[in-house]
């Protein structure tokens, strides 16, 4: 039995076939052009130790946008007790 390791290379996505969670969540982020690029990076070479670059402004994109919601949360969550 062979194993065969991850399959980097970004799927087609079928007509029919709903989007992945994690594909959705990507797109709304904002950062789907350097999720891809961590993507297309790690088809290239198959080690990620070569993709640290991509990686790092993926996770700072990710952050970017995690700091955000964060504070539009806390801002809907102080003007609702507002109206209170």
């Amino acid at each position: 039995m062979s194993t065969q390791g991850h399959t980097w290379a970004r799927q087609v996505k079928k007509e029919n076939e709903e989007e992945d969670p994690l594909d959705q969540l990507i797109s709304r982020s904002g950062c789907a052009a350097s999720h891809y690029a961590v993507q297309e990076c790690m088809a290239q070479h198959q080690d990620w130790r070569h993709c640290q670059p991509q990686v790092q402004a993926f996770r700072d994109c990710m952050s970017e946008q995690q700091a955000r919601r964060r504070e539009e949360l806390q801002r809907r969550k102080e003007q609702g007790s507002a109206h209170h």
